[in-house]
């Protein structure tokens, strides 16, 4: 997917062309002191994260390797905040070009794309610890909205004017959404969720967040 450029000059947006609507009905970005402090707790857990997962990371980097073809990593555009795009990082956990015959779909429970090991990943979220890259580079935050693709942003604001303005903070490794319905959720229900999540945003909700994504890696609520 080709990365999307914005005129600064005539807020002009294309990919090969194409015009994301969703852009201009994102809305005011969520501002204020609480985000300061939210960034900090992220470059200080990101850090500490980051250097614990390491191990982790190049174990199951390994296992992805030798259990099926194609590289153990992969980045893909996401969509960020006030429609930034970014290259995220991930462990794959789907079978090398799985959209190749498909094209951009939205991933569904027992998805046959993803890989025995992806299977075990996708239920603990170990494929999502690179992530932390991307915490400390300031295009996620530990707590925000899932970041989705250009395109199923793009296809979901069509049928749904309130999705883009998930886009007003920075996304997050996990979510509000995440759990509370995970990946079994509806583009209506994250949006729904995510929504409420920034409407209501605060350092004490993040904690309650970040606890129970450590539930659901126990249990496996909500993997796909």
């Amino acid at each position: 997917m080709k990365r999307i450029e914005i005129s600064q000059s005539t807020n002009e947006i294309s990919t090969s062309n194409k015009q994301y609507q969703f852009m201009f009905k994102i809305g005011t970005p969520v501002t204020g002191t609480k985000l300061i402090i939210k960034r900090s707790l992220d470059l200080l857990i990101g850090i500490l994260g980051g250097l614990i997962s390491v191990p982790i990371i190049m174990v199951f980097a390994i296992l992805v390797k030798l259990t099926s073809k194609g590289s153990a990593f992969y980045k893909q555009e996401r969509v960020g905040r006030m429609g930034r795009p970014f290259m995220v990082i991930k462990l794959r956990s789907m079978c090398q070009n799985a959209e190749a015959e498909t094209g951009v779909i939205w991933a569904k429970k027992n998805d046959t794309r993803i890989t025995k090991i992806g299977k075990f990943m996708r239920k603990t979220r170990i494929d999502e610890l690179p992530q932390f890259w991307n915490v400390l580079r300031g295009e996620m935050s530990l707590v925000g909205p899932r970041p989705e693709r250009p395109t199923l942003t793009e296809r979901f604001s069509d049928t749904n004017e309130d999705f883009p303005k998930r886009l007003r903070i920075v996304p997050g490794i996990t979510g509000y959404a995440q759990i509370n319905g995970g990946y079994d959720s509806t583009p209506e229900q994250k949006c729904k969720l995510d929504n409420y999540y920034i409407e209501n945003f605060s350092l004490w909700l993040d904690l309650r967040i970040l606890l129970g994504t450590v539930k659901i890696i126990f249990t496996g609520d909500g993997a796909r």
